[in-house]
């Protein structure tokens, strides 16, 4: 299984990509906010459905974990 750091700097490398930065403490607050930015990157048609689809599964995963 794939190192959960490394994944999840594949969630900040895509949305820097278009310049964006998401922190805050909380990390639920902060996985919330880099979903709704990688769904409104995919709704504008800026990434593919794969990037879209692997972001989800990792950022859900993150989610899970924290609960």
């Amino acid at each position: 299984m794939k190192d959960m750091n490394n994944d999840l700097t594949y969630i900040n490398r895509l949305l820097r990509r278009f310049n964006i930065y998401v922190y805050d403490r909380d990390k639920h607050n902060m996985y919330t906010m880099m979903n709704m930015e990688i769904s409104e990157l995919y709704k504008s048609g800026l990434i593919s459905k794969e990037e879209f689809l692997h972001a989800k599964l990792i950022l859900t995963k993150r989610m899970n974990d924290i609960k």
